[in-house]
C-alpha cells in the first residue's frame, strides 16, 4: 500500500485532499508544519493560516478520518528561507511573493525530505493544479478551476518532486470541494479560505518588518519622472510599483508609484502611462522539464498570481536567467515578483523579476 503525508493547514482543501487519498486506499498520515514563532498568540485577523485555531480543525479532521497527525516544527527554517527574504526584498525597493519561497523550501524541501526519511512514498497536498507523466518526463498543468488555479506559485517544483507530490484537488471545481466536505461532515466545510500573509495576519507588512528587524526605515522623498521632489514618504518598505492609496499627498492628479530606489531613498511616482512595460529580466529561473532551453522561446507569460498570461518572446540568457519581450506592454511589472511561463496549460518555468524597461520606468538591477 502507497504512503502518504498530506500537509494539512486546517482548511477545507487540505482536509478534502485527505479524504481523497484515505478514499483511494493510501496509508495517510495527517501533517502540520509549525513555521513561525508567534502564531501562538495570533488570533485570527483577516484570513490567514497557522493559528491555533487551525492546527486544531486539521487534528480534528484527521481524528475523523482515523488518520495519524503531527505537528512539525519548522520554526528556525521558516525564518531564515521565508521571513528574511520578504524582509529584505522590501529593504531592496522589491515586493516578495512569500507563499512560493514557503512552496520551495519549506513544503516541498522540508517536508518532502521528513517525508522520505518516514519511508512515504508522497507529499499530498491541497493545491488546485494537476501533475501528469508524459514522456518520461513530469508536467505541470493547470488545474481544472480557472479562478482557483495555482500553478502558478508551484514553478520551482523539480522533476524528482512531481514524482512525490500529489494534487487530488487539480481536477475538480471549489464547489465541488465544498461539497464533498459537507457530505462527509467536515468541520471546516463552510471555512474562508486563507488570504493573508501568514506572518502578516494583520496586513501591516512595514509593521512587520520594523519589528522583525527592529530598527525603523527614514523618511526621504517622493519624486517625479523628472525628480522634482513631490513630498515626503514614510519609507520604501510602505510603497510597492503601482500604487496610488496610501501616499499622503495632495496632487492636481492621480499618481502611481513607477520606482522605488533604495540607493538614493526615494519613491518615483508617474501617472498611468509610466507604469506600463514591454520587456522584463528575471534570475533564478527554474525550468520544470530540468532542461534548460535555447534561443528564442514563444511562450505566454504570467507576472503576477491575478494575471491573465500574455504572448511574448523570452530570450535565454543564461542557465537560469531571461529576457522576456512581451507583444503588449503590460502594466506594474514589480520587481520580486514571479513571471511563470506556460505553454497552454502547462507550466514550463518561472523566475524572480529583476529587471524592467518601458516608458518612463528605466532599468532596475535585482539584488
Amino acid at each position: 500500500m502507497k504512503k502518504a503525508m498530506i500537509a494539512m493547514s486546517g482548511g477545507v482543501d487540505s482536509s478534502v485532499a485527505a479524504w481523497l487519498m484515505k478514499r483511494d486506499g493510501y496509508d495517510c498520515m495527517g501533517v502540520t508544519m509549525r513555521l513561525f514563532a508567534g502564531e501562538d498568540s495570533c488570533e485570527r485577523k483577516g484570513h490567514t493560516c497557522c493559528s491555533l485555531d487551525d492546527v486544531e480543525d486539521a487534528r480534528s479532521v484527521a481524528r475523523q478520518l482515523g488518520i495519524p497527525y503531527f505537528v512539525f516544527n519548522f520554526t528556525e527554517d521558516f525564518g531564515t528561507q521565508i521571513m528574511d527574504r520578504f524582509v529584505c526584498a522590501y529593504e531592496n525597493g522589491f515586493t516578495p511573493n512569500p507563499c512560493i519561497d514557503c512552496n520551495r523550501y519549506m513544503k516541498f524541501e522540508k517536508l518532502m525530505k521528513r517525508a522520505k526519511e518516514l519511508d512515504y512514498d508522497y507529499v499530498v497536498t491541497g493545491h488546485y493544479a494537476r501533475i501528469e507523466e508524459q514522456g518520461g518526463k513530469f508536467l505541470l498543468k493547470k488545474a481544472i478551476d480557472e479562478k482557483k488555479d495555482q500553478s502558478y506559485v508551484l514553478y520551482s517544483l523539480t522533476q524528482e518532486q512531481l514524482a512525490h507530490t500529489l494534487f487530488p484537488l487539480g481536477g475538480m471545481t471549489k464547489p465541488q470541494i465544498r461539497e464533498m466536505a459537507e457530505e462527509q461532515g467536515l468541520i471546516n466545510a463552510r471555512k474562508h479560505d486563507s488570504q493573508d500573509i501568514c506572518f502578516v495576519p494583520d496586513g501591516d507588512y512595514a509593521g512587520f518588518i520594523e519589528r522583525y528587524t527592529g530598527k525603523s526605515f527614514e523618511p526621504g522623498n517622493f519624486v517625479d519622472q523628472e525628480g522634482h521632489v513631490l513630498g515626503q514618504h514614510k519609507g520604501i518598505i510602505c510603497y510597492t510599483i503601482g500604487q496610488r492609496k496610501g501616499l499622503g499627498l495632495a496632487l492636481q492628479e492621480p499618481m502611481y508609484v513607477c520606482r522605488i530606489d533604495p540607493k538614493t531613498n526615494t519613491v518615483v511616482l508617474g501617472r498611468d502611462r509610466d507604469l506600463w512595460s514591454k520587456e522584463l529580466t528575471a534570475k533564478d529561473f527554474h525550468w520544470i522539464s530540468g532542461e534548460v532551453p535555447t534561443g528564442t522561446q514563444r511562450i505566454k507569460a504570467k507576472i503576477r498570481y491575478r494575471h491573465q498570461e500574455q504572448w511574448a518572446n523570452a530570450e535565454i540568457t543564461g542557465p537560469d536567467s531571461i529576457h522576456l519581450v512581451f507583444d503588449e506592454p503590460q502594466r506594474a511589472i514589480t520587481c520580486g515578483q514571479s513571471v511563470v511561463l506556460y505553454d497552454g496549460d502547462v507550466v514550463v518555468g518561472g523566475g524572480t523579476i529583476n529587471g524592467l524597461c518601458g516608458s518612463g520606468s528605466g532599468m532596475e538591477s535585482g539584488v
